[in-house]
């Protein structure tokens, strides 16, 4: 591997997947059918868990490339915007091509800041990983796929492998092309319903996932203790203690923030405890971006001391 500590040099990630356009309202009760509720809040960003893993690591000072697919789309132009203004440069394998743009009803509950989702996703794409994908991963100090784009993400996790780069999966739930990307993944990382087809637990998922070839394989439980498996070891890693106002995007937080870390130096417990703390922090305020302030704001702080 070519990772060297942080302090060295800034950590440049690959991130394939995933982008949408979030419309997020925020909600005292779900609606009933046929009603209409006003919305508390709303906001508008860039969403999907590439992305977002993407504005995570580059908010924590890494270089973040998201090699996607929007085309030639005036909502394409929206998530360009919010993405640039984050530090994540965007390779768009669909080029001048026109296609919708995913866009993603999100409503957040006031009282819990649970969130419900109904968008358009891209596990059946089918757009060609962009020219270039292999020089872009030979420069990287890790690679993230989330099992959308299948083809890109066939592409990035076989040149990853060629190159010896990490490669880190967002296992949130089983999606087809998982089958190919896993002799290829050297860190899964698992929600607690993320199943391998034929398994029943997640303890019996990430056994088989190491059977076959994975290296590290961590399952999250939101508030509850991290599992971890890896070098014939295995141990959990305790989360903050926060009051979740909103939820939405903490997992990718935490994806993008364990991919930083995974970068530089440090062991995985040190990866996971700091990814932990980076998602316990989006979860404590409200707004897909708003967080990202405090977060800069503690990293300028750390460094002062």
């Amino acid at each position: 591997m070519r990772n060297a500590p942080l302090a060295e040099k800034t950590p440049i990630g690959v991130f394939v997947g995933l982008a949408t356009l979030d419309v997020i309202h925020r909600i005292s009760a779900p609606p009933s059918v046929n009603e209409k509720v006003t919305a508390r809040d709303q906001f508008v960003a860039a969403g999907g868990p590439a992305a977002n893993a993407a504005v995570t690591f580059a908010a924590l000072g890494g270089r973040a490339v998201l090699v996607t697919a929007l085309g030639v789309d005036p909502v394409a132009d929206l998530v360009r915007a919010d993405l640039a203004a984050h530090g994540v440069r965007i390779v768009d394998g669909a080029g001048g091509e026109h296609r919708p743009v995913p866009i993603s009803a999100v409503s957040v509950l006031e009282s819990t800041g649970e969130r419900s989702v109904v968008s358009l996703d891209a596990v059946r794409s089918d757009v060609p990983a962009p020219e270039g994908l292999g020089d872009l991963i030979a420069e990287a100090d890790m690679v993230l796929v989330d099992g959308h784009h299948p083809r890109m993400a066939r592409a990035a996790a076989a040149q990853a492998t060629a190159h010896g780069t990490a490669l880190v999966t967002d296992a949130g739930r089983w999606k087809p092309v998982m089958a190919d990307l896993i002799p290829h993944v050297t860190d899964m990382l698992c929600s607690n319903d993320f199943r391998f087809p034929g398994t029943e637990s997640s303890e019996s998922t990430a056994s088989t996932l190491l059977e076959k070839g994975v290296d590290t394989v961590v399952t999250t439980h939101g508030g509850d203790p991290i599992r971890w498996w890896s070098a014939g070891r295995s141990g959990y890693v305790p989360v903050p203690a926060v009051t979740a106002v909103d939820t939405l995007g903490a997992g990718d937080a935490f994806h993008g923030a364990y991919s930083y870390y995974r970068a530089g130096s440090g062991d995985l417990e040190q990866h996971l405890g700091d990814a932990a703390r980076v998602a316990a922090l989006r979860c404590s305020i409200v707004g897909p971006r708003a967080w990202l302030d405090r977060l800069r704001a503690d990293l300028i702080r750390k460094q002062e001391r």
